[in-house]
């Protein structure tokens, strides 16, 4: 019995320790010093919520940059990859479609999550020409669309980690405001 009761109040203390206490700190400690992070990067453009930085969502139209492909259609309750072998006849017909699109390299397949916002930049570079084309765009404007690929790749997190991104929200909000 004796053994029972220390099990029981030994099971309370850890609820109480990393039910509550733990996860309110953090919550407090995650308001308090990155409060835009920890309500979702959350993007406006003229006060409306268009987007998150932080996951993925479907640009359809020819004069955006495209995201990675999702396995979950960019949902955030179904995300995760397809799981589907590199012998599948499904993937290899959804890797045929993205080619005829004019996608190549990391655009062909979807991200593991499937959720990622951001794309290499020279993915982002295969992209212009769909967009110059769909956007009817002059020499000069086209050097812009290059130039704001530059502006807003973002480098390795501390310089060390990951690769150089670009935030694919952030970049079409970008088109938008300057062309």
């Amino acid at each position: 019995m004796k053994n029972f009761i220390v099990a029981v109040k030994m099971f309370l203390f850890m609820s109480l320790l990393t039910g509550i206490l733990y996860p309110l700190a953090v919550t407090v400690v995650g308001q308090g010093l990155f409060a835009k992070q920890a309500a979702g990067s959350l993007v406006e453009k003229d006060g409306v919520l268009v987007g998150s930085e932080l996951i993925a969502q479907r640009f359809v139209s020819d004069k955006y940059f495209w995201p990675r492909p999702s396995a979950g259609d960019y949902a955030t309750v179904a995300s995760g990859a397809s799981n589907a072998a590199p012998t599948s006849v499904v993937l290899k017909k959804a890797v045929a479609e993205r080619q005829a699109h004019g996608l190549s390299g990391e655009m062909l397949f979807a991200s593991g999550s499937g959720l990622d916002p951001h794309i290499s930049p020279e993915a982002a570079k295969d992209q212009m020409r769909r967009i110059v084309a769909a956007r009817t765009l002059s020499a000069e404007k086209t050097a812009l669309v290059d130039r704001l690929i530059q502006e807003y790749t973002e480098d390795r997190q501390g310089g060390l980690l990951g690769e150089k991104r670009v935030n694919v929200l952030r970049l079409n909000l970008a088109l938008d405001k300057n062309l």
